[in-house]
């Protein structure tokens, strides 16, 4: 990103405190209140055209929006991302006025009965973003964030294969496929949509489509376009923009396994809230145990600093006794992620991965198992 903005006249403006709040809680999400260089803690205020525009990024992820004011003058401020958030959330009165002159190293801001002055930082240091001026595809809102919530979860937020801690996006015509994976457990989802989308595949980084889940609530259309290295997002009045993940996604098609020895149909509900309890005792990374004999499923948990928990299903599984260990957060998470009645699940032994899916549903979910001690 290179540095261009226009420090102006000087600006003043009058906004609804209430309409600034809400955008300032948005924007900042992309501020960095780590690192060196502090003006990517700041939020950039932009005022022009009876608009104020506010900006933040930390180099990887920006967002941008507007809010409707009375301006005077034109030119831009950057001011303390939390700091404003916090002081304009308290304020007394209903319309806020901030106010700056190039000269002066601070900002004013008044509503009712408050008057104060906040030290900024440079304009000119601030990084010019992205342009959203490219070509731009309408994608149904509802779909596109439904697939990423199903998958986001399991990407790693381990930033040492800054690759997993992406989402391997892949528009083909009307199909859109989205798989995410930290090594121990692998999410993909295929949504059909109403138009084609882009022709894009790309990494893209998990925190940045969880903060479009929260932007683009409500609305019915994200608009997406590609600018170079980057990605954009467009809903409603907001933008976001987030740099592509360089790299090599994992094979999603060889690491699921093509036949299974166990094949269960299993009520989701039944199962997640036995899971749910018994996760409880699963601290430390102690192992959740599924033991399957004839007609049974018992799902337990033991800590030692802490007990133990049992309890037993009635289902349909027949064969020999088989144990399998599973991460207890990552069994709920994935439980969570299917969103039909019935879940299927499917084993091959206990040392190789587990697959939950559902009939009708173009979702499915490859866990990892434990190795069980004794």
């Amino acid at each position: 990103m290179e540095t261009d903005t226009a420090v102006g006249t000087g600006i003043r403006v009058v906004v609804d405190r209430e309409a600034l709040a809400g955008r300032l809680s948005l924007v900042s999400r992309a501020s960095s209140a780590r690192g060196a260089v502090q003006v990517l803690g700041g939020v950039l205020l932009r005022a022009q055209d009876g608009l104020l525009e506010l900006e933040a990024t930390d180099m990887e992820l920006s967002l941008r929006t507007t809010v409707p004011a009375t301006v005077e003058g034109a030119g831009a401020v950057v001011m303390p991302a939390k700091l404003l958030g916090d002081v304009v959330r308290l304020l007394p009165a209903s319309e806020v006025t901030i106010a700056h002159k190039p000269e002066d190293g601070v900002t004013s801001i008044e509503s009712g009965s408050y008057a104060g002055r906040m030290n900024i930082f440079a304009a000119e240091d601030f990084p010019r973003l992205p342009s959203v001026d490219v070509p731009l595809h309408e994608i149904d809102s509802a779909s596109l964030l439904d697939t990423v919530q199903r998958v986001s979860r399991a990407a790693s937020r381990d930033e040492s294969r800054p690759v997993l801690t992406g989402i391997l996006v892949r528009f083909e015509g009307t199909q859109l496929t989205m798989a995410a994976t930290d090594s121990y457990r692998m999410a993909v989802k295929e949504t059909e949509l109403a138009a084609p989308g882009p022709e894009l595949e790309a990494i893209i980084p998990a925190r940045a489509l969880d903060e479009l889940t929260r932007i683009a609530v409500g609305t019915e259309k994200v608009q997406l376009g590609v600018n170079e290295n980057h990605v954009i997002f467009g809903a409603g009045d907001a933008w976001l923009t987030t740099r592509r993940i360089d790299g090599q996604f994992p094979n999603v098609v060889q690491l699921r396994p093509e036949t299974f020895d166990v094949e269960l149909d299993l009520n989701r509900g039944e199962l997640l809230e036995a899971v749910r309890r018994a996760g409880v005792m699963a601290q430390r990374n102690a192992p959740l145990r599924l033991r399957f004999a004839e007609g049974e499923l018992t799902i337990s948990a033991q800590s030692q600093d802490v007990g133990e928990t049992r309890e037993s299903l009635a289902v349909g599984y027949a064969g020999e006794p088989l144990e399998i260990g599973f991460n207890a957060e990552f069994l709920r998470e994935g439980l969570e992620s299917v969103t039909a009645d019935d879940v299927q699940l499917k084993l091959i032994n206990p040392l190789r991965p587990g697959l939950l899916s559902a009939d009708g549903d173009a979702f499915w979910y490859l866990i990892m198992p434990i190795r069980l001690a004794g």
